[in-house]
């Protein structure tokens, strides 16, 4: 089994999904490929609050340092990077920062030089095609994350408030694979508990 997920960085209930994923596929020994979602694209043209809007923007910039490192550095570089970004914002509560990006690259082992990506507009492209491709594996607009399963369709989240118990964390991704392989399954919602 291989898991895809696409992620904006900048959005918590992801984090705890993506470290979700991260487990169940070491424990498992399963592949995971990380693709770029970004909550800017997804909300261009739209009214949101002025805060979502800076969010996104911090977000875009990281992106464009994630996008840098996969090209630099592949698969394992966009892991350890997402992770030490993700450390950093959603388990110290850091803002999205230059400076926050910079100790990101240091604690993840990649160049310092990484940084100047942050600016770099060419790369909103890679990060597009990304998203846009996530968007098609679901078939209609969805948030971050997106998951799939093989060469399933994707799926908007799961949303988990915490990251599950290994256990629970199993059951969780054996349950996704099993929906993915129904053609005519769809939608299925709860009311979203509050991170934990």
């Amino acid at each position: 089994m291989s898991i895809t997920l696409w992620f904006d960085p900048i959005c918590p209930f992801t984090w705890r999904t993506s470290r979700w994923v991260r487990d169940v596929a070491t424990r498992r020994g399963e592949p995971v490929t990380w693709r770029f979602m970004s909550l800017a694209i997804l909300n261009e043209g739209k009214e949101i609050p002025e805060r979502l809007h800076k969010a996104h923007q911090k977000s875009r910039a990281a992106l464009r340092v994630l996008a840098a490192a996969e090209e630099g550095f592949g698969q394992p570089a966009v892991d350890r990077l997402y992770t030490a970004i993700g450390h950093r914002v959603h388990d110290l509560d850091d803002d999205l920062t230059p400076d926050t990006l910079a100790a990101a690259l240091a604690d993840s082992g990649l160049p310092s030089d990484l940084l100047r990506a942050m600016d770099d507009t060419a790369l909103d492209t890679l990060v597009s095609e990304s998203h846009h491709l996530g968007q098609s594996r679901v078939g209609t607009e969805s948030g971050s994350p997106v998951t799939a399963i093989d060469d399933g369709p994707g799926f908007f989240g799961p949303v988990v408030a915490s990251v599950p118990a290994a256990d629970e964390a199993d059951r969780l991704i054996d349950a996704i694979r099993l929906l993915s392989t129904v053609p005519v399954f769809s939608e299925l919602k709860r009311e979203r508990a509050p991170l934990s």
